[in-house]
């Protein structure tokens, strides 16, 4: 059971729970939450999440971690363009940080292919690549008690020097 002022995720959001609700209509408590990104919705979700889309942020070592693993994690390979959207979509509901970094790691590389051809850069791939980056790093922030600016610069350096 989380409290008030814990951080958790909700579905891909990162959100804080603002209160602790009972219903006396359906006799059920329910945690009312305030995504990070957007400071005027509330979701209001059961305490009991029968359908698992309430999870805890990811702790300081694991985000430790996962940042460690960014240069492990393969991009997407292999995708007809016609279905890359629905395989965007797939990554999204699963909503894992690793799903995220598959996300951003083939936008970016697809639109940097692009940009070497001097092409058009696909809208897709940049609205994919901004809403995963939003999501990863809304999550990653909380995790290393980072702001969201401070996690991307941070990120950004640590891989670089693992590339190296």
């Amino acid at each position: 059971m989380y409290h008030e002022n814990d951080y958790v995720m909700y579905k891909k959001s990162t959100c804080q729970v603002k209160k602790i609700k009972h219903d006396e209509t359906t006799n059920e408590d329910y945690y009312v939450l305030s995504p990070l990104d957007d400071k005027t919705l509330t979701i209001t979700i059961p305490i009991a999440d029968k359908g698992g889309f309430l999870r805890p942020i990811i702790s300081k070592k694991e985000a430790q971690n996962l940042i460690n693993r960014i240069p492990l994690i393969e991009p997407l390979k292999n995708i007809n363009d016609k279905y890359i959207e629905n395989t965007y979509k797939e990554l999204f509901y699963q909503g894992s940080p690793e799903d995220l970094i598959k996300i951003i790691k083939t936008t970016y590389l697809r639109n940097d292919k692009r940009r070497q051809n001097k092409q058009k850069l696909s809208e897709k791939d940049e609205d994919y690549f901004a809403q995963a980056e939003k999501y990863l790093y809304n999550e990653l922030a909380i995790a290393l008690d980072m702001s969201f600016e401070d996690t991307k610069k941070y990120i950004v350096e640590k891989v670089a020097k693992l590339m190296q």
